[in-house]
C-alpha cells in the first residue's frame, strides 16, 4: 500500500502480468474464465459511513466470495495496525482471518479493494495456483483479481494529488488498466463508468492502448506498415540467429525444414506456432481466440 509515498507507474511488472494471464487460462480452462463475464458492481460492495464497521466489511467480504464462487469459505474480518493494507490467513479452511490496516476505519469506500485482493488469496490457494516468490505470487493474485472482475476496485482507490497518494496492489496503476482493458476486450465490459478515481480512468485508458496494441503486432493481419516492413526483413534473414530486441515472434524451422513463426497470442500470451506461408489463420487452443495472420 501506498499511503502518501512514491506511487510506481509505468509496466515493471508486464512480462509477469502476462504470465499470470497465460496460467489463470491453463488452470481454469477456457470454459470456466468465461464463467465471469459480468464484474463486481459498486453497489454490492457499496460502504457508507453511517455501517457498522464490522459487519459492513462482513457483508462486503461475503458478496466477493460470491463474486469468486467460494461458497463454503468464511471470512472473519478484523482490523489492527500493520504495514501493509491486509493480509490473509490461508488454511485449510472453511473459515479463514483476514486482517485490514486500521486506516480502513477512516477510508470504508476502500475496504471492497483490499478485500478483493485478499479473497483473491483464497481463492488461489483453494486451486494449489502460485508463483515462485512472494513479489510475482502476489502480481498473480492482483491479476487474477483484475482478470476475473474485482480488480476495478483497486485501481479506482488509487488517488494521487500534489499532497498526498494513496495505491493498493502489487500493480502499478497503468498495469492495472492493461489488465482491465485486457478483461474488457474479452467480455464487452466497460468499467471505466464505475470510476470515481480520475487517475484510475487515466490509468485505464493507457492500460488500453497497450492492450490494443497487443493485437496488431506482426505476423497478425492487423500489424502497421512499420511491424509488416520489419517482420518481413527479418524473416528474410531467419533462423539465422535470436529474434532481434522488442519483438515478440521468433522464427525456426520444423522437422522438415521448413520456416514456422511462434509469437504470444493477444488474448492469453500463450505461444502459437505457425508455418511461414502467407496467409493463415491459427486458433489458439488455451482461450479460442480466432487470429488472422500474414506469416
Amino acid at each position: 500500500m501506498a499511503n502518501d509515498g512514491p506511487v510506481e507507474h509505468g509496466y515493471p511488472h508486464l512480462e509477469t502480468v502476462r504470465a499470470a494471464v497465460t496460467a489463470l487460462y491453463r488452470r481454469l480452462s477456457y470454459d470456466t474464465v468465461r464463467t465471469y463475464p459480468t464484474s463486481v458492481l459498486p453497489v454490492d460492495v457499496a460502504f457508507c459511513d453511517t455501517d457498522d464497521l464490522y459487519l459492513g466489511a462482513q457483508r462486503v467480504a461475503h458478496e466477493l466470495v460470491r463474486h469468486y464462487r467460494l461458497p463454503d469459505a468464511r471470512l472473519v474480518v478484523s482490523f489492527r495496525e500493520m504495514r501493509h493494507a491486509a493480509s490473509v490467513e490461508l488454511t485449510a479452511g472453511p473459515e479463514y482471518f483476514v486482517e485490514l490496516n486500521d486506516r480502513f476505519r477512516d477510508h470504508r469506500r476502500d475496504i471492497g479493494a483490499a478485500l478483493a485482493h485478499e479473497v483473491m488469496h483464497v481463492y488461489l490457494h483453494r486451486l494449489d495456483l502460485s508463483f515462485p516468490g512472494v513479489r510475482d505470487n502476489e502480481i498473480l493474485t492482483d491479476t487474477a483479481a483484475t482478470y476475473l472482475g474485482a480488480g476495478w476496485l483497486l485501481l479506482d482507490a488509487y488517488r494521487e494529488d500534489g499532497a498526498s497518494s494513496q495505491k493498493l496492489g502489487y500493480l502499478t496503476p497503468e498495469e492495472f488498466g492493461y489488465v482491465l482493458a485486457k478483461r474488457a476486450l474479452v467480455f464487452g465490459e466497460d468499467p471505466s463508468v464505475w470510476f470515481t478515481s480520475a487517475q484510475a480512468y487515466t490509468a485505464y485508458v493507457k492500460g488500453m492502448e497497450l492492450a490494443r496494441r497487443d493485437g496488431q503486432q506482426p505476423p497478425l493481419t492487423a500489424a502497421g506498415w512499420a511491424g509488416r516492413r520489419r517482420y518481413a526483413r527479418d524473416r528474410r534473414h531467419a533462423p539465422s540467429g535470436p529474434p532481434p530486441p522488442g519483438v515478440r515472434y521468433a522464427f525456426s524451422p520444423d522437422g522438415g525444414g521448413r520456416l514456422r513463426v511462434s509469437f504470444p497470442c493477444p488474448t492469453c500470451h500463450q505461444r502459437i506456432r505457425v508455418p511461414v506461408r502467407g496467409r493463415v489463420r491459427a486458433r489458439c487452443a488455451l482461450c479460442r481466440s480466432v487470429l488472422e495472420c500474414d506469416t
